[in-house]
């Protein structure tokens, strides 16, 4: 496993064999593709969070609340870019680790510090949004920048917390002269602990932002009924969120889903002939870990592409002398839009409707 691709993603649990009896299915040419895959999601993503942190902090000063979440996420995958020539070294020498203890360390600490840290964040700008549209009331009193950098402040924190372990486990290993950058054996008890922080480290934030955007999607929906009429706005939204959605999900659940596999093979002991539980995890993360690390160089594309806010301020980066848009226009995000929207739609409603009864 030495060479594996998942031996050093190793965000929420170790991937080692059941006590070694079943081998993981290795794939063909991995030392030839990950290493080019790795140079390009780095050289993509270290340019495209770059500009994306330049345009919020330096253009626009963090003006909407979603930016000081957004910031946090950019510098959360710039940070764990940085780590990726390590890796891309280890996959063209054949898994052996050049790069020493602190190293390989330090890097697994930082890819999972990272993934704790993604999760969080997107958890924290779904809840965002819900409160944003669903229950603008509450919003207009907890929703404020110093709000947002403490909560930021605590996902930090936690997700620093949270990867300690990965911290204490990672060693290096000699094995026939070479030496190679691993975890610590695992016992039966620490994995059904790494089962627990996976379900409630991955699985219950997934569950918590789906929720959130069906909460969304229905508000949307319903406004968009009632008020009889086409609106751009809604219809964007709407749009924005699934995308936003069906990024994280294809990014993180299929390598996620297989590691919850691999550890309950882990806890039961599997040896043959009954390893194809384990066989078929250790495969699907093989060929899902790489869609985990390409995520991190594809939000900027995401922003890019479908917020006009964003784009304004990365192409003004880019372009220096390309004018700014009104202050006035462009400070509103689509949430605080969409909350007034829904807010007057809804009072507007009620007034009728004590007018009615008063009649």
């Amino acid at each position: 496993m030495e060479g594996s691709t998942v031996s050093y993603y190793d965000d929420f649990i170790s991937t080692e064999a059941p006590d070694d009896y079943c081998p993981g299915v290795q794939l063909p040419y991995k030392g030839i593709f990950l290493p080019v895959l790795y140079a390009t999601v780095f050289l993509v993503g270290i340019v495209g969070n770059g500009l994306l942190m330049c345009a919020l902090i330096i253009k626009r000063r963090a003006q909407r609340l979603i930016d000081i979440f957004i910031v946090n996420l950019a510098a959360s995958d710039f940070v764990f870019l940085i780590t990726l020539p390590f890796w891309v070294d280890k996959e063209m020498s054949s898994g052996i680790w050049r790069s020493g203890s602190f190293i390989c360390k330090g890097s697994s600490y930082i890819i999972s510090v990272n993934m704790y840290c993604s999760i969080f964040l997107l958890t924290c700008m779904s809840a965002d949004r819900y409160l944003a549209i669903i229950h603008p009331s509450v919003a207009r009193r907890i929703r404020t920048k110093l709000y947002s950098i403490i909560l930021c402040i605590c996902v930090w924190i936690l997700s620093c917390l949270l990867g300690l372990p990965t911290l204490l486990s990672r060693e290096l290993e000699e094995n026939d002269g070479n030496t190679y950058c691993k975890d610590k054996k695992v016992t039966s008890t620490n994995r059904i602990g790494s089962l627990f922080l996976l379900i409630s480290a991955f699985f219950f934030p997934l569950l918590s932002i789906l929720l959130f955007y069906c909460s969304i999607t229905r508000k949307l929906c319903m406004h968009y009924k009632k008020a009889g009429k086409h609106n751009k706005k809604l219809k964007k939204s709407i749009k924005i969120v699934f995308i936003v959605v069906i990024a994280f999900v294809f990014s993180w659940a299929p390598f996620n889903i297989f590691k919850f596999l691999s550890v309950v093979s882990g806890i039961q002991e599997l040896k043959p002939p009954f390893c194809l539980t384990y066989e078929v995890a250790y495969l699907g993360m093989e060929l899902s870990g790489p869609f985990a690390f390409a995520n991190s160089c594809t939000n900027p594309f995401i922003y890019f592409f479908f917020d006009g806010y964003i784009r304004t301020a990365m192409l003004q980066c880019m372009l220096p002398c390309l004018k700014a848009h009104s202050p006035g226009t462009s400070s509103d995000t689509m949430d605080t839009c969409l909350s007034y929207s829904l807010t007057v739609h809804g009072e507007d409603v009620s007034r009728r409707r004590r007018r009615s009864l008063s009649l």
